[in-house]
């Protein structure tokens, strides 16, 4: 349930989305839109320019759309949708004279302030788009520039993108969308650490044995072959979603929690990260590419049947042991994990604390750590592991047991999705949950001690085939494993 005092801090918005006859427009920002309206948190006097290159069947569009939402939302109410497919204009994104004539002239009919412009474009256009927003006097104090990712191949062409964005937008009216950031479990990571002293206090590497961040995909790339074989896991998951995952877990408290504080924090944990070496790039890194498999009687094809050529060498997986040199990580191994064709899907947080120093029961069975599991997808919930006697005579038999907080039987009505979170945050001009330019290139840079190592030093990929949980690593310490999951 959305409070009285978040919707009254909303203010009427234009909403102007570039790429609107997009695929992440169809799935992801008009199903926010329709819930966020559905809850109150879209003004009356809000509107949204659809930008459209062919604005000759403007009636055809706002039909597809219509359809779109009614598959995509279940138990849809039409006079919300009526109402969302209302305030729907289409506009011109052509420009004449280097000016967005159409879109000016659309703007000038609005008293909103706020005006949040959205490239859900490929970003070798957002510099284009910026400057023609500026060239039409379109960039007012309170305008935002939404962006969406990728923002580069690497610390040089994402410098040249988000420079050209600079130019004319500052860095406190930018938004680097990143939807990992919107999900509920994740944001409950900062509630998680820093309302429960007991957590916060056992937060440090005197208590924590090592740190999992695991992103698993059952599916294959779909429909993203053209881009995903640029990309690759590396760019494509942990340069950004995971990377932002590591910051909040191990950013120190931020004095307030304001965006300001928290981007401090998470460009020091990022500043912080051990980079790789030629040494360091065997021992601690594993990249794998998945082969044909067979799950269920069924044949799965390979990454290059579904990408089409036989030649690429883009990884499907990651797996990557990394430290965090500063006086609360020192010597704790983060590792990370992110595939696809895997055996299920999940991303999750493992934190796995220490030993007990010294066994004093009789039977001297192995015990296991104690291990706090933050699940993010699907079934979100929480779990504490710890070890509990078996009840019965017979001594101090005991077993690992866990103790869950499910977030869907803990608290009733629907959880927001990612993209309603974030599209109100940026009316809202709340930047907590997006990167900073800072954080981008201190990410880029530790990127950069993987890609150009594994190139250097001729790393390829170990096959895997679909249907498993990837080639296996040698990445992890002896005593270490990565956690067992279930979605059951």
């Amino acid at each position: 349930m959305i409070s009285e005092k978040s919707i009254a801090s909303l203010k009427n918005f234009d909403l102007i989305i570039f790429g609107a006859n997009g695929d992440l427009a169809y799935r992801k920002i008009f199903p926010a839109l329709y819930h966020r309206l559905e809850e109150g948190q879209v003004k009356p006097k809000s509107r949204i320019a659809a930008m459209l290159r062919n604005t000759k069947n403007n009636q055809e569009y706002l039909s597809t759309l219509t359809k779109s939402l009614r598959k995509q939302i279940k138990g849809i109410d039409e006079k919300i949708l009526a109402t969302l497919i209302g305030k729907v204009d289409v506009i011109s994104a052509l420009t004449i004279d280097g000016k967005y004539a159409d879109l000016e002239s659309w703007l000038k009919k609005s008293p909103n302030k706020v005006r949040v412009y959205y490239l859900a474009t490929p970003s070798s256009v957002f510099g284009q788009i910026a400057k023609d927003l500026q060239d039409t006097s379109l960039i007012t104090e309170e305008s935002r520039i939404v962006l969406e990712k990728p923002l580069g191949k690497d610390a040089a062409s994402s410098a040249l993108i988000n420079n050209s964005i600079l130019k004319y937008f500052d860095e406190k009216q930018i938004y680097r969308i990143d939807h990992y950031l919107g999900k509920e479990t994740v944001q409950n990571l900062m509630v998680l650490r820093f309302a429960n002293y007991i957590f916060e206090n056992l937060w440090n590497a005197n208590h924590i044995e090592n740190v999992q961040i695991t992103a698993a995909e059952k599916l294959g790339i779909e429909k993203r072959g053209e881009y995903y074989d640029n990309y690759g896991a590396l760019l494509d998951m942990v340069q950004n979603h995971l990377l932002q995952l590591l910051c909040l877990i191990a950013m120190e408290p931020p004095s307030v929690l304001t965006a300001s504080q928290v981007r401090v924090e998470k460009l020091k944990v990022l500043n912080a990260l051990e980079k790789f070496n030629e040494d360091s790039i065997t021992t601690h890194t594993s990249k794998g590419q998945y082969s044909r498999g067979e799950k269920n009687g069924k044949i799965m094809p390979s990454y290059l049947e579904d990408v089409g050529t036989y030649s690429s060498e883009t990884e499907t997986y990651v797996a990557i042991k990394t430290y965090i040199n500063n006086w609360r990580w020192k010597g704790v191994p983060f590792y990370i994990r992110t595939g696809k064709r895997m055996t299920e899907k999940f991303s999750e947080i493992v934190i796995t604390f220490k030993d007990v120093p010294h066994n004093i029961f009789p039977e001297k069975k192995l015990m296991v750590p104690n291990k706090l599991i933050i699940r993010l997808q699907p079934k979100e919930k929480i779990e504490f592991i710890q070890m509990v006697k078996v009840p019965g005579p017979g001594g101090y038999r005991y077993k690992p047991l866990s103790m869950k907080m499910d977030y869907l039987e803990s608290f009733t009505g629907k959880f927001p999705e990612a993209y309603e979170r974030l599209l109100m945050d940026v009316v809202r001009g709340n930047q907590t949950l997006f990167m900073s330019n800072k954080e981008l290139k201190a990410s880029w840079e530790w990127i950069a001690s993987i890609t150009e190592n594994w190139k250097s030093s001729s790393i390829k990929n170990n096959l895997y085939n679909a249907g498993t949980d990837g080639p296996g690593d040698s990445i992890l310490e002896s005593n270490h494993n990565w956690h067992k999951t279930s979605n059951k």
